[in-house]
């Protein structure tokens, strides 16, 4: 739900604080509230950070996966500020160290998230099928998930030359990351968060 406020700066989105708990993200200057996920939502969550953080481990390799606490800043041609605040994304530990006394958010010239995973809800089909594949490319994210439950399935966009080619998995399929070539993991145990592989 977009908030009708006047539009913000990214300062002002920083700063803004209405009194309550609720989370926003900053989308073309305006605030639009992040409702609160099912609980399967924040279980698929956290599984994939886990698993990621394990697979990451095993490879010996210097990133971290962070489950909802970073947000990542994107140009809108020209307009006003977007950030956005990712389900799941995984980044250079040294960058995530790096934001340890500021604010978790990906600036425009930070270094470019390795992964970033959206789970779908009702109210955000659109927004991370279209509107977030936009932005994410435009930040040159190499690899983006689009996780749905609805639909029960999981879409891999992979970047070639400024733009995500899709490729959809479902059911018992093993997901394809460039990112985890090695991973085992069936869209499944991913829908069900580890609880039914």
């Amino acid at each position: 739900m977009t908030i009708a406020t006047k539009r913000l700066s990214f300062a002002e989105y920083l700063a803004y604080n209405d009194g309550t708990d609720t989370r926003y993200e900053l989308v073309d200057g305006e605030l639009v509230e992040m409702g609160v996920g099912t609980g399967l939502h924040g279980a698929i969550l956290k599984f994939l950070e886990k698993l990621f953080d394990a697979e990451i481990a095993r490879l010996g390799l210097l990133w971290v996966s962070l489950a909802a606490v970073a947000s990542v800043r994107s140009p809108r041609s020209g307009r006003r500020d977007t950030s956005r605040i990712l389900d799941v994304v995984v980044l250079l530990a040294e960058q995530w160290q790096a934001m340890r006394n500021r604010e978790a958010v990906i600036e425009l010239n930070d270094p470019t998230p390795l992964l970033v995973v959206e789970v779908v809800s009702e109210s955000t089909k659109t927004t991370d099928y279209r509107s977030k594949q936009i932005e994410y490319a435009v930040r040159d994210i190499p690899e983006y998930w689009v996780v749905d439950p609805i639909a029960q399935k999981v879409t891999v966009f992979t970047l070639t030359e400024g733009m995500y080619d899709g490729a959809e998995f479902s059911g018992s399929d093993l997901i394809q990351s460039p990112t985890f070539p090695q991973l085992q993991l069936t869209v499944a145990a991913v829908l069900t968060a580890g609880a039914n592989p």
